[in-house]
């Protein structure tokens, strides 16, 4: 049965009774995987799709506890959000799923015309009727925190102090070219984008108990609030939020949640799956293998981190690519050049990373075709050359890069660094099926990642 159709769609009670009781839609693929290793890790047979999966696709699979669906919802406009939100939101229903996540990035970053959260609420809020629609505002092992609803996140590999930086004041994520974070409070900057009434709920309620932690929920209720944020500080919180959440969700009609993959830890973590402590849960994870042949890395990220990783990658061949003449009149003769400098090397059993330049960081206008651009080389360089392991850096890239493979889904393999994971790719076409594929957000990843993503962490 196809359940990528209208609201009209019905589904039989056999498929409520059978479906996974958690969804999650990743407004971009780098947060999606993230999201799909935190639920796989707690033991949760979970998969990631391109697109919400028909019924054969299903049944094929057999019984999932969660699924996920990575999309590029945070560099859309509204109306193609909605549209592409209403898609997924009627699928899910259509499942009887019983919590419902919008996954956005750690930082919250999005804009009103831009990758809206407020158009995700409203949008998917159709399809869950609980009246709670609960916004986890931290995510703690990526030194992501809200504190009286003031988001607050690390900058670089410092794990210091210095290095936190309210979020209006972060050194890459208030100079974002395209969605900056000029609002540290996450009940303003909700209500910019037309969540217009934002309760919250403060770090200070979670030492009580959970039948006051519920007591004080209601009371936000009460005043009938478009949304509740919630502060979160460390993972002693995101339990008390996911015990929260999946009483209501049971206990009434299906619930929205937003906010990054710290959602799915909650979840994850009120189920009784895995151990509470995040480092303990990598650490008895399977560590990923070194490379069974040469890698490639492509980067489109801009970020000041992904330029430190780039930098230390001795054992990769660098090819440069220039964004300006990617997306240029020239782009298709330019990419075919850069395609041959990287598919030889690769052939010759050398790791390659192909990175852009930063020319285009000032150019915010120029980023959504860069990523295409990238998209189309990653693509031909594939055509090229038969690889098993990939990596690719940046949210926007990765999002538009994967999609252009034609591949339909990801499942969990290993852990790399804190927010970056590496997946098994799954597709129709055999030289791409079980591919394995990295996929990291600017932000993400030890400084190392890319020498990481070559030799294994076992």
């Amino acid at each position: 049965m196809n359940i990528t159709g209208g609201t009209e769609q019905k589904m039989s009670d056999e498929a409520h009774s059978n479906g996974p009781a958690y969804a999650f839609y990743g407004d971009d693929f780098t947060g999606a995987t993230d999201t799909l290793a935190h639920l796989a890790r707690a033991g949760l047979r979970t998969m990631l799709f391109f697109a919400p999966p028909d019924g054969a696709r299903l049944s094929m699979l057999g019984r999932l506890d969660a699924l996920g669906v990575a999309g590029a919802a945070r560099t859309m406009p509204p109306a193609t959000q909605r549209r592409e939100l209403e898609r997924v939101g009627a699928a899910f229903a259509a499942l009887g799923v019983r919590v419902m996540h919008y996954k956005v990035c750690s930082t919250f970053d999005s804009a009103p015309e831009t990758g809206s959260i407020g158009v995700a609420i409203r949008t998917l809020r159709e399809y869950c009727a609980n009246e709670l629609v609960a916004v986890v505002g931290g995510q703690p092992n990526l030194r992501r925190y809200c504190v009286f609803g003031e988001l607050f996140a690390a900058a670089g590999a410092d794990d210091s102090a210095q290095s936190i930086y309210r979020i209006d004041r972060h050194p890459t994520m208030s100079r974002h070219p395209v969605t900056p974070m000029n609002e540290a409070d996450l009940r303003v900057h909700l209500q910019r984008q037309g969540v217009k009434n934002v309760q919250s709920i403060d770090w200070r309620c979670y030492a009580h108990g959970d039948a006051e932690l519920q007591a004080q929920v209601q009371h936000r209720l009460d005043s009938k609030p478009d949304a509740v944020l919630f502060d979160v500080l460390d993972d002693s919180h995101l339990l008390a939020i996911g015990r929260m959440i999946a009483r209501r969700a049971a206990a009434s009609a299906p619930l929205l949640a937003v906010g990054a993959s710290s959602v799915a830890q909650a979840y994850a973590l009120a189920h009784d799956h895995c151990v509470k402590d995040a480092t303990a849960e990598i650490r008895t994870t399977p560590p990923l293998a070194p490379a069974r042949g040469p890698v490639f890395v492509l980067a489109g990220s801009l970020s000041p981190l992904t330029e430190v990783q780039i930098g230390a990658a001795p054992s990769y061949l660098r090819v440069e690519l220039d964004p300006l003449k990617m997306i240029g009149d020239a782009g298709s003769d330019y990419l075919a050049e850069r395609v041959a400098a990287i598919a030889g090397p690769l052939r010759d059993g050398r790791n390659v990373l192909a990175f852009t330049t930063r020319r285009a960081s000032s150019e915010s206008g120029a980023l959504p075709q860069l990523a295409h651009a990238c998209a189309s080389l990653l693509q031909q360089v594939l055509g090229a050359v038969r690889l098993h392991r990939i990596g690719i850096a940046g949210g926007d890239t990765s999002s538009f890069a994967v999609r252009a493979l034609g591949a339909w889904g990801l499942s969990y393999l290993a852990p790399l660094s804190a927010g970056v994971t590496v997946c098994r790719l799954h597709a129709d076409r055999a030289e791409l099926d079980g591919m394995e594929i990295m996929l990291k957000g600017g932000q993400m990843g030890d400084g190392d990642l890319f020498e990481q993503l070559l030799e294994g962490n076992g």
